[in-house]
């Protein structure tokens, strides 16, 4: 099916999503989970060929982003069944106004309609979205990545065969055949068909749909994460943090890829740090630094670059500052707004970094690694939002509708 049979296809689902009822949206999103799990065999098996075809071609981070088991299959239908559990945003009322005049002002949350992502290779996203856009009343155009294709054809299968056997619309969730670019320029110019389109991705995809999109875009996902260890930081807390930071899983936006730390404490932190990254690892980290930290560990002199590279990959960029205002001046020159942390005990200082970090989320005395849908109580997630207008962090359920006023007179005239 080409590219514009299926946009046209979603049209016309619009109105059929958009009238089931929250009961009958959540019996579909069960046999949706049903129909997952009785589809791992062969959602595993076409992973595996998309993971043969890989091999050599990315990263083994990369790879792991790619790679499906029985444990993360399971994790993705829990995902949708935590998302059918959360209330239903179709209708949901955000405020409620008297004039003066009689009239009674509601604002009520209602769904964009057809949703268009564009992914790369992780084919988990592909039950994330298509059960958030579900759940909100909206169609799905799903459009993966090369790497994943045969994954996300294989989950997308199943999810449609539950829909169908629950007797709702399949084309409430589709995937795009076509990986090449044309397909993903055709999505960003769909005017009148595609309401928003969220890219989900690294810098490469983000640029080209803020460049090319003629629909409504939501930049997400680049993730030039820091953390900074300050002055009066428990150092054992901060090691912590920072390993798990970066290395519970370096591929995923949210890991942390610049360790700022103060210069009171770096010669007693960053030998530390650099023992517990490397040492009996079977993937020690490659350290870049600056002139003042590369004074006190070993690693390779920081080029031009290295403070702006989300690495997604076992490398940490560290700098050596003098203080709170130093580091979040490094920050707001580099920060791609994802995800910022300090560890302090420090109030002030941790006031300080809350008020003037420019960020989606920011974390005192925590990993950022928790900058996830499912931590933060969605269920899962769209993506992460880095820009201010209309969504930022986390993208659940309401972050995928739009509103409209609905207004109660008994006759009045103006």
């Amino acid at each position: 099916m080409t590219t514009s049979e299926i946009l046209d296809r979603a049209v016309r689902a619009k109105a059929s999503v958009k009238s089931l009822s929250p009961d009958e949206k959540n019996a579909a999103i069960a046999s949706m989970v049903s129909a997952l799990i009785a589809g791992e065999k062969e959602i595993l098996e076409a992973n595996e060929l998309d993971l043969e075809n890989s091999r050599g071609r990315i990263s083994d981070v990369m790879l792991d982003r790619l790679a499906l088991n029985h444990n993360r299959i399971v994790s993705m239908a829990q995902g949708m069944s935590d998302v059918a559990a959360l209330p239903d945003p179709n209708g949901k009322i955000v405020t409620e106004t008297l004039r003066p005049n009689g009239l009674v002002i509601d604002k009520v949350l209602v769904p964009m309609g057809v949703i268009g992502i564009i992914y790369e290779s992780r084919p988990n996203v592909t039950s994330d979205a298509a059960v958030l856009c579900f759940k909100s009343s909206n169609v799905c155009i799903l459009r993966g990545g090369k790497e994943a294709y045969r994954s996300s054809k294989a989950i997308t299968q199943a999810l449609r065969k539950g829909l169908e056997a629950a007797g709702v619309n399949p084309d409430a969730i589709q995937l795009v055949d076509d990986t090449s670019r044309e397909s993903a320029g055709e999505m960003m110019t769909a005017t009148g068909k595609i309401d928003l389109l969220i890219p989900r991705g690294g810098r490469g995809l983000i640029k080209a749909c803020k460049e090319n999109a003629k629909v409504p875009c939501i930049e997400t996902g680049t993730g030039i994460c820091h953390i900074f260890v300050e002055k009066s930081a428990d150092i054992d807390m901060a090691l912590n943090i920072v390993d798990n930071a970066k290395t519970s899983r370096p591929s995923v936006c949210n890991a942390c890829e610049v360790c700022i730390v103060d210069e009171a404490i770096a010669a007693e932190f960053l030998p530390r740090l650099q023992e517990r990254l490397t040492a009996g690892r079977e993937h020690p980290v490659k350290f870049v630094l600056d002139e003042k930290a590369a004074e006190i560990i070993d690693g390779e002199a920081a080029g031009e670059d290295a403070f702006d590279t989300e690495y997604l990959d076992y490398i940490l960029a560290v700098r050596v500052v003098n203080g709170v205002k130093e580091a979040v001046d490094h920050i707001t020159a580099h920060s791609t707004h994802h995800s910022e942390a300090i560890v302090t005990s420090d109030n002030d200082a941790a006031e300080y970094f809350i008020n003037n970090t420019d960020s989606a989320a920011v974390y005192v005395n925590a990993s950022t690694r928790f900058t996830d849908g499912g931590e933060f109580g969605l269920g899962c997630e769209m993506g992460i939002s880095t820009q201010k207008m209309h969504a930022r962090g986390p993208m659940g359920l309401e972050e995928l509708m739009t509103y409209h006023y609905v207004i109660n007179g008994k006759g009045q005239v103006r």
